[in-house]
């Protein structure tokens, strides 16, 4: 448990938004809207708004396992423009490989692998990564994901208009007797930017659940706000949320987290433990009109802020 939810809270982008409000703690209650890549746009919609200050989303392309050689693009927000790319290139090594998404995306970095620099010159981007992404070579559909996954990633923010890779500083030769340039794909070849290949990419499914988390103050006994989170912006047309025997929880329901979540204030908090079944009902739809529903049930994650 305790694992799932270091890793949920890191992609389900928690912190980041989390982070989001308390950088700019200080700024007015005027709404403005998310700054969004284009890919972002495409893939999603109208950037959510904010009134906490300038916060940043774009996608990242996690390769399909279940159309191999294929990206899907997903959403993360942040709020420091200054390493937007470098997060955005560790989010995709970190890869997703839980919750509703368990199973659906492809680690095609081998463990190990490593960011060891991003540097950028006029509107090159050139990715550098340890010597361990070569344990990573596979078929060629495999290959082209991970290459793709890449360029695409990097590609979609403004002025980037090459990306180039390096392991371990090289473009070419070899690295632990391994050829550099057949691994980025121009072995024999003289060396070439990555080009994304927009064919590669699967649109997005429905917006899905991700998870309950009941947040408390640190050191409290008892929570104050009870969130359901989905992976998206989005539109909640109906959302309850009621104990394993099935009674709905008594308080108020209201929309928060860049539309990210419903937020329930109980009017009893001692109800709420952590690890306990709560059963949730939703109705949403995307911004781009993505519908879903269901009834699910989920453990409790508690968190302290």
């Amino acid at each position: 448990m305790g694992k799932l939810r270091v890793v949920l809270v890191a992609i389900i982008v928690l912190i980041a938004l989390a982070g989001c409000s308390k950088e700019q703690k200080n700024v007015s209650g005027k709404q403005v809207r998310v700054s969004a890549t284009g890919a972002y746009e495409k893939y999603f919609g109208p950037a959510p708004t904010t009134d906490k200050g300038t916060c940043y989303v774009f996608v990242i392309y996690f390769p399909s396992a279940k159309e191999p050689g294929k990206v899907v693009p997903f959403p993360f927000f942040t709020f420091d423009q200054s390493s937007l790319k470098k997060v955005a290139v560790e989010r995709l090594l970190g890869g997703m490989d839980v919750g509703s998404y368990k199973g659906e995306f492809l680690q095609l970095f081998a463990p190990g692998t490593r960011l060891l620099g991003l540097a950028e010159q006029n509107d090159a981007v050139t990715v550098n990564f340890s010597k361990e992404i070569l344990a990573a070579k596979a078929d060629a559909a495999i290959e082209h994901a991970l290459l793709d996954a890449v360029a695409l990633t990097l590609s979609q923010f403004s002025g980037v208009r090459e990306v180039r890779m390096q392991i371990e500083g090289k473009e070419s030769g070899t690295v632990d007797g391994k050829d550099v340039a057949m691994f980025l794909g121009h072995g024999g070849l003289e060396r070439q930017p990555l080009k994304p290949q927009e064919s590669a990419v699967l649109h997005p499914s429905p917006p899905r659940l991700l998870s309950v988390t009941a947040m408390k103050e640190r050191g409290a006994k008892e929570v104050e706000e009870v969130n359901v989170f989905f992976d998206r912006p989005l539109e909640i047309k109906e959302l309850s949320i009621a104990g394993g025997n099935g009674k709905r929880f008594d308080g108020d329901v209201y929309h928060s987290v860049f539309d990210m979540a419903a937020v329930l204030k109980p009017k009893d908090p001692s109800q709420f433990k952590a690890g306990m079944s709560v059963k949730v009902l939703w109705k949403v739809t995307d911004k781009v009109g993505r519908s879903a529903e269901g009834i699910g049930e989920f453990p409790l994650e508690v968190q302290e802020h």
